[in-house]
């Protein structure tokens, strides 16, 4: 069965890579430390410490293989290769809701990279979905669980 891959920017897969060196060499040894220290207190059955710290390196341990997955089944999207206007990842979008003046910008990333409180939207998202394709100017139908509104592509730039 094919792995399923992550699309993302090369900006976004050099991210990655940064967050497992630090996974890796900084925090990993950290809490291997930690787990040293806590098994010097003894008796490990009530030791909360070391429960604790173990919780921690399962933890870490999880994010690390989430990481190295995503690295190896990346699928970089070259934006430079699309349509200065069209949406896609890469791309930051601003639209506008038809029939108000109200506009909300989105940067269309590939799923490891989404972090909407930065306005980073994966493409696995409704609006993503919505948008990508569609060309400066065109409407885009958004289903959202409040039910569907229909958004104006105001313009499209590549994400610095």
């Amino acid at each position: 069965m094919a792995e399923k891959t992550y699309p993302m920017t090369l900006a976004e897969k050099e991210q990655l890579e940064k967050e497992l060196e630090e996974l890796k060499l900084v925090r990993r040894p950290e809490v291997v430390e930690r787990i040293k220290i806590a098994r010097s207190y003894g008796d490990l059955s009530e030791n909360s410490e070391y429960d604790a710290a173990k919780d921690e390196q399962a933890f870490i341990e999880g994010q690390i293989v989430t990481i190295e997955t995503k690295i190896r089944y990346a699928e970089i999207v070259d934006s430079d290769a699309i349509a200065k206007d069209e949406v896609a990842i890469g791309k930051t979008v601003i639209v506008q809701e038809v029939g108000t003046t109200d506009t909300d910008t989105y940067h269309i990333v590939g799923a490891a990279g989404a972090d909407i409180f930065s306005g980073k939207i994966s493409n696995e998202s409704p609006i993503a979905q919505a948008l990508i394709g569609k060309k400066k100017g065109d409407l885009a139908t958004i289903e959202s669980p409040a039910g569907s509104y229909e958004v104006k592509i105001v313009s499209v730039e590549k994400t610095a």
